[in-house]
């Protein structure tokens, strides 16, 4: 089915008299076991637990790398880490700069700014600093409020945001000498919903399009440092009866305080008469971490997977993902259909009824979402990691392959049978193991900011 047809069976019904709004809401280092219709039944996640039975729930969504920055790119841009900018954090100039996206990188923001979108980036950015031509404004969002960078994100108390180019202040004095009380008066994501909320309310009249990067349950590494326990948050309600180590009820508290702010907006898309029209996407950037203090074992925020963040095993990469589009994708559905981040571009555009940028590695996956059309699938999924040393890892039908230094085997797991990745089934498969081997050798473009590097012993 072409875009054409797949736009017109889109719009085809009353509710759609206009585009589709699109908001995608991202999560930051929410494991693929951290939320309750996925499986956790410890953290209360009651407000996508009714995304999901509204909507579908993805078994088999791949964010775009295993820690933030080149995750996000991916989603931005709709190429995997063989070929877009952003393949690290950092790689920028410093150790706490990122490489900015150009001007001649595609961005889902500039795509559907052109096909009349509003567009907004509330949250953490990570693909370009200050005075770069990767920040927000410069890649198609008329509106952005949050973070730039990565690290300063990991401050929930921060003394300034960005509004656009400009640094707003917030009054959390950062000396330790303030009062404890104005020191923590205002909590970044209650900032960053309310910012969101208005945006909604301010262009209920036309085509929207809203990234919603929370930095939630991210933990702020450098207070984690200096005390211990990083896992900020202004209350441990409603686990502080629990018996837990005190890292723990502060990081379900933050996952379950970022649940509500999911439902606020879904509340506002629901008080506005949108609901119908919108297209609600929600997972997060990777894997589970272990920072802050807490162990992702406590809570099994991997799931049924191996590894956590920074790792190519599916604890790092695989991650939850939901769909809402009432009247248009069937409610309470599962679907096992293998995608990955640089998919979501092509996917707006077809929502949108706009072309895609040429040379994506995405697919859409409207047909998918809707149930109409024939639903295109990779023949493989393409990672690359560079921190530590290079490493690569393939998905391939049922096949995971994991490359773990320059030259090294490539291991081999079935996920389908073994979805703990525990055993190496190489040796039984060398068919497999050629078809990966002849894929590797064309599934990058060199990059001068991420060179292949051998793994640091």
């Amino acid at each position: 089915m072409t875009r054409a047809l797949i736009a017109l069976v889109l719009f085809a019904s009353p509710a759609a008299a206009r585009p589709p709004n699109i908001v995608f809401v991202l999560a930051d280092d929410l494991g693929y076991g951290d939320l309750g219709c996925f499986g956790q039944t410890r953290i209360r996640t009651p407000h996508l637990d009714r995304l999901a039975k509204d909507g579908v729930r993805f078994t088999q969504c791949y964010a775009g790398s295993t820690v933030c920055a080149p995750s996000r790119c991916a989603l931005m841009t709709g190429l995997h880490t063989g070929h877009c900018r952003v393949r690290g954090n950092g790689g920028g100039g410093g150790p706490r700069a990122n490489v900015p996206l150009r001007p001649d990188d595609p961005c889902v923001a500039e795509v559907l700014r052109r096909a009349g979108y509003a567009t907004a980036l509330v949250g953490k950015w990570g693909l370009g600093e200050e005075g770069s031509v990767g920040v927000p404004t410069r890649k198609g969002f008329d509106h952005f409020f949050g973070y730039l960078n990565q690290h300063h994100a990991h401050n929930y108390y921060p003394d300034f945001l960005w509004r656009g180019t400009v640094r707003e202040p917030v009054a959390n004095p950062q000396s330790a000498t303030e009062n404890v009380a104005a020191r923590f008066a205002h909590y970044a994501p209650d900032l960053l919903r309310e910012d969101a909320l208005r945006f909604i309310t301010a262009n209920k009249d036309r085509p929207f399009f809203l990234y919603f990067a929370t930095t939630a349950p991210h933990a702020n590494n450098e207070r984690t440092r200096a005390t211990g326990e990083g896992n900020e948050v202004p209350s441990d309600a409603p686990y502080t009866a629990e018996p837990w180590p005190q890292a723990e009820k502060n990081k379900a508290a933050m996952i379950t305080r970022m649940d509500a702010d999911v439902g606020a907006l879904l509340a506002r898309l629901r008080e506005l008469g949108l609901e119908q029209n919108t297209l609600v996407i929600f997972s997060s950037d990777n894997g589970p971490h272990r920072e802050g203090g807490n162990d992702p074992a406590f809570f099994r925020s991997s799931g049924p997977f191996r590894g956590i963040k920074r790792a190519l095993t599916d604890g790092g990469i695989r991650v939850p993902a939901i769909a809402r589009w009432p009247g248009t994708i069937r409610p309470g559905t599962t679907s096992d259909h293998v995608w990955a981040f640089w998919d979501f571009l092509p996917t707006a555009c077809d929502v949108a009824g706009v072309p895609s940028p040429a040379g994506l590695d995405g697919l859409s996956i409207a047909p998918t979402l809707t149930g109409r059309g024939e639903q295109r699938r990779h023949d493989f999924l393409y990672w690359e990691f560079h921190e530590g040393g290079f490493r690569q890892a393939v998905r391939h039908g049922p096949w995971k392959a994991i490359r773990q230094a320059p030259g090294a085997a490539l291991e081999l797991y079935d996920v389908t049978t073994d979805p703990g990745e525990a055993r190496d089934v190489a040796a039984a498969n060398p068919d497999v193991v050629a078809r990966v081997e002849a894929y590797l050798r064309t599934a990058r473009t060199e990059s001068v900011e991420f060179p292949i590097r051998p793994a640091k012993k």
